[in-house]
């Protein structure tokens, strides 16, 4: 699996923590493929729009090896619930592609059935914050080297 504007990449850990795995995750800022097998590959998409919910698990032993689970509620039929396994940096990933599912909501017109925050966000809308801007006002910084991902700019 190759593409070329690949944001975020890791493989499924062992339980002592290596990437030892025939499970490959990649994230581009609009689908999240899943790659698994050896002989027989299969690669499965799911854009992110589609995405519902995400939910963060931390047993004390993947604490302890710096690993977490991201569990993946969406609307896609064929990838309706699945986990991202083992992943470095848990809880960093959970937070960007949270921000980045927001995005995607919002550019392709997908709005919730609900809105926990019915006040006004910058642009007027409940919940909305300025473009290129996740939920929370943050950005999207993937490998934390200080510059959005998305827009080139830098993070203050």
């Amino acid at each position: 699996m190759k593409h070329n504007d690949v944001l975020w990449s890791d493989r499924k850990r062992n339980g002592l923590g290596l990437p030892w795995t025939f499970t490959l995750y990649q994230l581009t800022k609009n689908r999240l493929f899943v790659q698994t097998g050896f002989l027989n590959q299969k690669e499965d998409e799911i854009r992110l729009y589609r995405i519902t919910d995400l939910t963060l698990t931390r047993s004390l032993w993947q604490r302890i090896i710096g690993t977490g689970t991201i569990h993946i509620d969406s609307s896609d039929k064929t990838m309706a619930d699945f986990d991202l396994k083992n992943i470095r940096d848990s809880e960093n990933i959970k937070e960007q592609l949270s921000t980045l599912v927001d995005k995607q909501r919002r550019e392709n017109n997908v709005f919730a059935r609900e809105s926990l925050d019915s006040a006004p966000g910058p642009e007027g809308h409940a919940g909305h914050a300025p473009e290129g801007m996740g939920p929370m006002g943050d950005h999207v910084d993937f490998n934390g080297d200080g510059v959005d991902d998305l827009t080139g700019e830098h993070i203050h």
